[in-house]
């Protein structure tokens, strides 16, 4: 292997609800990025874990002030690339659509029917259009570490599932919740996308935990879904994810090749001809795609 095609990673985690900072983390610094899309949900935390550059944002901001819909996905993510990020772990608190995935246990979705509609879903606007591949938006390497440390950890995982993402905040109704069973959907959240389209974009490799707290409302045999019983099951969720994390962090850091799945994502995706681009919207690009656009 080449020098020059060598990758050391930087580890980015996002926490979702419940997950508000990384502890263990040496050297840390909250410290603000400014990105062209606004402003983040907080401050990125800034660390080292076993010699392994990592950057913590809490999605929702700490102390949750910020809903779903109003996260400014777009800064999220230039903020994570402009901090040198090149793998993003998502953590996320999810509803199960499933018998068999109960509260508790941690799902590693390898897809997603995003049902969103009202946030902004690319960085590539009129001036300068680019279609990025999303047949397979999560990171199989991720997934396999993911995977294999949750299993030493003895955290009940399951591997593979699609997550719905819907609008919010509210929660489903059951009619709502029994059309996403009868797709095939595994789980349901409010917050992976776009996150994982703008990962895609911004070329970084994305992979979900997502944390089951609740079965969602089409379980006849369990309470209607609630804030507190969620919070609960949320407490014991985010100690295991924070186990979980700490494990895979000096596994994914090790150096290694470009993951072409997703740092290559912009290869043949640009659509504008040069001469068509728009100046004001190349400069807000800078660091999602100043790879191929210099």
């Amino acid at each position: 292997m080449s020098a020059h095609s060598e990758v050391q990673p930087v580890i980015g985690i996002v926490g979702g609800s419940g997950l508000y900072d990384i502890d263990g983390l040496e050297n840390k610094e909250w410290r603000k990025v400014e990105t062209p899309w606004g402003d983040p949900s907080d401050e990125l935390l800034f660390g080292v874990f076993e010699g392994v550059k990592c950057v913590f944002l809490p999605r929702h901001g700490r102390g949750h002030p910020i809903p779903p819909s109003r996260l400014n996905f777009r800064a999220n993510i230039d903020a994570l690339k402009r901090a040198g990020v090149t793998d993003i772990l998502s953590l996320s608190a999810v509803g199960s659509l499933k018998e068999n995935l109960p509260p508790g246990e941690f799902v590693l979705v390898d897809q997603f029917i995003d049902r969103s509609f009202a946030r902004e879903k690319s960085f590539f606007e009129t001036g300068c259009v680019a279609h990025v591949s999303m047949a397979d938006p999560v990171s199989a390497r991720l997934l396999d570490v993911l995977e294999a440390e949750a299993k030493k950890l003895q955290i009940s995982v399951t591997r593979g599932g699609t997550y719905l993402v819907m609008e919010g905040p509210q929660f489903s109704t059951r009619a709502e919740s029994e059309l996403y069973r009868s797709w095939g959907c595994s789980v349901i959240g409010m917050t992976n996308m776009p996150e994982a389209k703008l990962a895609r974009e911004a070329e970084m490799n994305y992979a979900t935990v997502a944390m089951v707290t609740d079965f969602d409302c089409w379980h006849t045999e369990h309470d209607s879904v609630t804030v507190e019983s969620v919070v609960k099951v949320m407490s014991g969720n985010a100690d295991k994810a924070r186990r979980l994390v700490k494990a895979v962090i000096p596994v994914l850091g090790q150096k290694r090749g470009v993951d072409l799945s997703a740092e290559r994502a912009l290869d043949h995706a640009l659509i504008t001809a040069p001469e068509k681009r728009d100046p004001a919207l190349i400069a807000k690009l800078d660091a999602v795609a100043g790879r191929v656009l210099k």
